[in-house]
């Protein structure tokens, strides 16, 4: 079986799992426009995935996609909405990158 999963998930147990697509689909990423029944190829030696449907299918979803409404209109739901990064980018608050004065790489998280 293979998992695949914009989530920030941890407690993967055993498998194949493609975890942290990037960005979410709530985002707009690519997962945004996948509906159930597609096929998706995975490729783990050229770090691929594709979506198996044709352009102008793609095309559609994509001008049809809406974003979604903030969960809430303040407090954390919110903040976390505004201002948490994709997990390719650390998951951190985007107002607090770079002021801290110590560089956080790729592969410290």
């Amino acid at each position: 079986m293979v998992r695949i999963s914009d989530a920030r998930m941890s407690g993967t147990a055993y498998g194949t799992a493609v975890l942290h697509i990037a960005p979410e689909a709530a985002a707009g990423g690519a997962f945004a426009i996948v509906q159930n029944g597609d096929m998706i190829e995975l490729d783990v030696a050229e770090r691929r995935l594709h979506l198996d449907a044709e352009e102008t299918e793609i095309d559609k979803r994509r001008v049809a996609w809406k974003p979604p409404e903030p969960p809430s209109t303040r407090g954390y739901c919110k903040l976390y909405f505004d201002h948490v990064t994709q997990a390719d980018r650390g998951a951190d608050l985007d107002f607090l990158i770079g002021a801290s004065g110590v560089s956080v790489t790729r592969e410290s998280h």
